[in-house]
């Protein structure tokens, strides 16, 4: 997912803090400096002070999603986030997009500002878990206005020995040297891609056909096989072959498509295998019946054969 892209490149990448020094004319324009301020505004600051600024705009997140909106391929209208927000969340990737049009932000600096705005919507939509859906009506936090604030980073020197890469675990993990390589796939037949769509053409900066009821953008692209029982095996079998590493840990769940026995009988095919299990608080959408608590499972393969 692209989302989950930026979000780990805002963690892994950063080894100074963001400049915004070519942003210096859009901040001057959106927040001019305050002479009475007794601390200066690090640019980083300055620059979501000046997107919180932003004159809001009718564009495609008010046509689309949200109870004002017209969208093109339904009659009713669809209800994530309020009409303020829809226009604010419409005018702040207007004016990502001119600015990096224009290069006046380097790449870290539009992942940042991506990632802030994921988070931002992910407070004020109207949602009960995933977007799959919206609520009926606007309700609690998605009456609050949105607005960006600053992520808590960690500048390291050594940021250059760090790599974030985004594709298909199976396609990308023969390119990956590593000790240990610890995967956390999905556990169900939900697919990421159908479930996560908003934020996901957030981070693409793209207007996608809307589609159905929920207004899904096309998402085939981005399916994957650890959401289908069938094809899991050849999944996993694909990643402990390719990849030059010889200790795996995977995170699982009772709830999963595979059970235990089958996931330990899947993996001792490439060496040895311990499971270690604990019990996790599980995720409940609203009125749900499902129990508070399930086993998670943390299966360490020790490789010994390709």
């Amino acid at each position: 997912m692209t989302y989950s892209f930026h979000h780990a490149r805002v963690a892994l990448l950063f080894n100074a803090p963001p400049a915004f020094s070519a942003a210096k004319g859009f901040m001057d324009e959106f927040c001019p400096r305050d002479s009475e301020r007794l601390f200066p505004q690090a640019p980083y600051e300055r620059m979501l002070a000046a997107l919180n600024n932003v004159p809001e705009e009718r564009g495609y997140f008010w046509r689309e999603y949200c109870p004002e909106g017209q969208p093109r391929n339904t009659d009713k209208p669809r209800c994530y986030f309020s009409p303020a927000n829809a226009r604010k969340i419409d005018a702040i990737r207007s004016w990502l997009r001119r600015l990096s049009e224009a290069r006046h932000m380097n790449d870290m600096e539009r992942s940042l500002l991506l990632h802030d705005l994921v988070m931002a919507v992910n407070d004020v939509a109207n949602i009960a878990g995933t977007y799959g859906h919206y609520m009926a009506k606007l309700s609690g936090r998605a009456n609050d206005p949105l607005k960006l604030n600053p992520s808590s980073l960690l500048v390291r020197k050594d940021a250059g020995k760090h790599a974030v890469l985004q594709g298909y675990a199976e396609e990308v993990a023969s390119q990956i040297d590593c000790d240990l390589c610890y995967i956390d796939p999905p556990y169900m037949k939900r697919q990421y891609a159908a479930n996560y769509h908003i934020l996901e053409t957030i981070a693409r900066e793209d207007e996608p056909e809307a589609v159905g009821v929920s207004g899904l953008r096309p998402w085939r692209d981005q399916y994957s096989n650890f959401c289908t029982k069938t094809r899991i095996w050849d999944s996993f079998r694909s990643i402990f072959s390719q990849m030059p590493c010889r200790h795996f840990l995977v995170s699982y769940s009772e709830d999963g498509l595979l059970t235990l026995d089958q996931l330990e009988g899947l993996f001792s095919e490439f060496g040895e295998v311990r499971t270690h299990t604990f019990a996790h608080k599980r995720f409940r959408s609203n009125n749900s019946n499902l129990t508070p608590q399930l086993t998670e499972y943390a299966i360490h393969l020790t490789k010994t054969r390709s």
